[in-house]
Parts: C-alpha cells; structure tokens; sequence
C-alpha cells in the first residue's frame, strides 16, 4: 500500500469542478491582479476564519513575514528572538530587515519556543518576539503576551503551519501584533502555486503592509510614499484558495482524526515519543511528529519506506548551524534542545486525503519496527 505525505492529485480531483469553474471565472474576468475582487474577498474570509479585524494577502508566506517586519519598523540595529527550530525563512526574513536574530530554544515536548528562554534572551536591543506556532499548533501565547506586555516588545507569530489552530479558546488573530500565513500548496489551505497572508487588529499596521506590497504606494497610482515590494496574492491563486478554503474546518477535522488514530495504535511504545498538545492548545497537525532516540529515526524511515510509507524530517538542522548563519558565532551545544530534536524528529503522513486503512497500515508499520 502507497502512504504520500502528500496527496494535492486527490484533493484536486474532489474539487476539479469548483476549481475550473473559479479559474474560468478569472480567465473570462481577466482579474489577474492583486487587489482584485478575488484577493478582497479572499482577505475578508481569512480574516474572520482567523479571528482578526485585516488580513493583506501577498505573494508567499516568507514575503508575509519580511512585510510584517518591516511594518513593525524593525531595521538595522533591532534584535528579534525567535525560533531555530523552524524553516529557513523565519530567520532568513529577520536578516533582509537589517535586523539580527537571536535564536532561543524550543520546548522539547512540543517544539515549538520556550517562553522561559525566549525572555532571558530579551536585550536593550530586541524589538519582537516572534514564536513559530510549529507543526499545527500555536505557542504558549498566554506567556508571550505576558513577556511582551511586561517589557514593551511586539509579537509576530509566525503561523504557516497553523491556520485553523487556537489557544486558550482564541483563535490566531487574536493573539500578538500580527500573524503571517503561508498558502504553499502542501498547507494546510495551500493554494496552486504560492501565496501568503498577514493578519493583525491593528489599522496603522495594516495600511503600511499594504504600501510595502505595492512599491511603495498601496495600489494608488503612480505615487509613491515610500520604497516598497512587488508582493501581491494574484487573482488566480486567491479564486481557487476561495474554493480550498470552504474545506479549512473539514480538513483541519480529519487531520485531527488521523492523529486521534496513531495516537490509539502508537500510544505505549517504548522508544517512541508522541506528539504533545501546548496547555489550551487545539491542534491542527499540520504534520503529525513524532520522535525516536538518535540513531533510529532513519532505521524507522526507512522501514517504512519498505512498507510504502512516506515520512519527512523537519527539520534536520536547525537554523542556528546553517552555514548561512555562521557569522551569528553560534555552535552545537548553544541551543540543545533544538540540537536533539533536530536529530529524532520524524513526520508521518496526516493529510486529510488519507483513507482509515492508510493511517491504520503506517500506524502498524511503526508498532511493527518497535515490536
């Protein structure tokens, strides 16, 4: 039996009427641009999934970070603490705003930013917090609220792999000073290609976002306020994310199904430690992540390749080493719990095209590794 970690053929195919009819509507329309009536709307539905006064599409979920930034004033001389446990952009944005990230570690059981070492890296220099919400679900946001209203800093959360997800019962925008969105197809809501989303109450913030997506002049002319970016979600990307996002509940559902089902088969075997839910947290496994003692994470992989199981690893080394970062002075042992969870994490197939019997066949692949 064949597992992908992926299936976007199968979720396509449901949806192949809906999707043609959105694109055909585009074609007929010729609505192309970035400010259109399919980006609007996009915008006004995300916003209220998401629970926030203004959502400003861009072009990838990386732009919807560096925007966000830049919004928030952040430039040469700022610090902004975040996570090394996470994908490249989430550094790599903070460096393109001239400005320097501190990496701090993560909670080992649930991976995502420890509060407690994210405030003692806080420095006269640092302007954000920005927790990564990893792997389907947010950070302890309770905390970092606390943090940052106690010395003055903004939060910017980083939620590619988390729309749909809540904390305390609140859902993503209601929580820090903005949150950006990734729509990379393999999301949760992916679109056809790439896209991205920043979400935030906050008016003033919202209208600088849209001066920085459009060259500097928010779509009004020729006139120009500032230096800006080339960074619009186009027509056609948010028409058919308009079509996936009617499913987001529907899909978020079943993911959190399957992981109810490995969490049944898998739970009690020795050398394997499950995915573990923030305090609050309702999770919407974006990746279903488990972890095996160093050593027998790539026996595991590729047990299950034999059984026709796919797996990934998120992420196999953390920003903090990457050879893009050395001139930070960082080195193995700076951020330990990053380091280990670097080495024994492993990702099995969630996504909510899987049949019972696929979940069921990559659950008994595990058990049958372990026993």
């Amino acid at each position: 039996m064949n597992v992908p970690m992926a299936d976007l053929q199968a979720q396509h195919g449901e949806l192949k009427e809906e999707l043609r009819a959105a694109f055909d509507q585009v074609m007929a329309t010729c609505d192309f641009g970035g400010l259109g009536e399919n980006t609007v709307a996009l915008e006004q539905e995300i916003a209220a999934v998401c629970g926030s006064k203004h959502a400003l599409g861009v072009n990838s979920g990386t732009d919807a970070l560096l925007l966000a930034l830049l919004a928030m004033g952040v430039g040469p001389g700022d610090e902004v603490i975040t996570s090394s446990f996470s994908f490249i952009a989430t550094g790599e944005t903070i460096c393109l705003a001239g400005a320097t990230p501190v990496f701090a570690d993560i909670d080992p059981f649930t991976y995502n930013l420890s509060p407690e070492a994210a405030e003692a890296a806080i420095t006269p220099r640092t302007k954000v917090i920005l927790p990564v919400h990893l792997f389907g679900q947010l950070a302890d946001m309770t905390q970092f609220q606390r943090i940052a209203d106690a010395q003055g800093l903004a939060v910017l959360g980083d939620a590619a792999q988390a729309i749909g997800a809540t904390h305390a019962g609140k859902p993503l925008g209601a929580w820090g000073d903005a949150n950006t969105l990734s729509f990379y197809p393999t999301k949760n809501l992916g679109a056809c290609g790439d896209g991205g989303m920043v979400l935030t109450d906050d008016a003033e913030l919202a209208e600088q976002i849209k001066l920085l997506r459009f060259h500097g002049s928010g779509g009004k002319g020729y006139f120009h306020k500032e230096i800006g970016y080339c960074s619009r979600l186009d027509g056609m990307q948010a028409a058919l994310l308009r079509v996936k996002a009617r499913r987001l509940t529907a899909w978020n559902d079943a993911r959190r199904a399957n992981a109810g089902i490995y969490d049944e088969a898998l739970s009690g075997l020795g050398g394997l430690v499950l995915p573990c839910a923030e305090r609050g947290s309702h999770h919407i496994y974006h990746q279903y992540t488990v972890r095996v003692a160093e050593g027998r994470r790539e026996a595991l992989q590729a047990h299950l390749k034999s059984c026709g199981v796919q797996s990934a690893i998120y992420y196999p080394l953390p920003i903090h080493l990457q050879e893009a970062y050395a001139f930070l002075g960082y080195k193995n042992g700076d951020l330990p719990e990053s380091e280990r969870a670097s080495l024994e994490v492993l990702s099995l197939p969630v996504h909510p095209e899987l049949s019972r019997q696929q979940v069921i066949h990559t659950a008994d692949a595990v058990q049958e590794f372990f026993r």
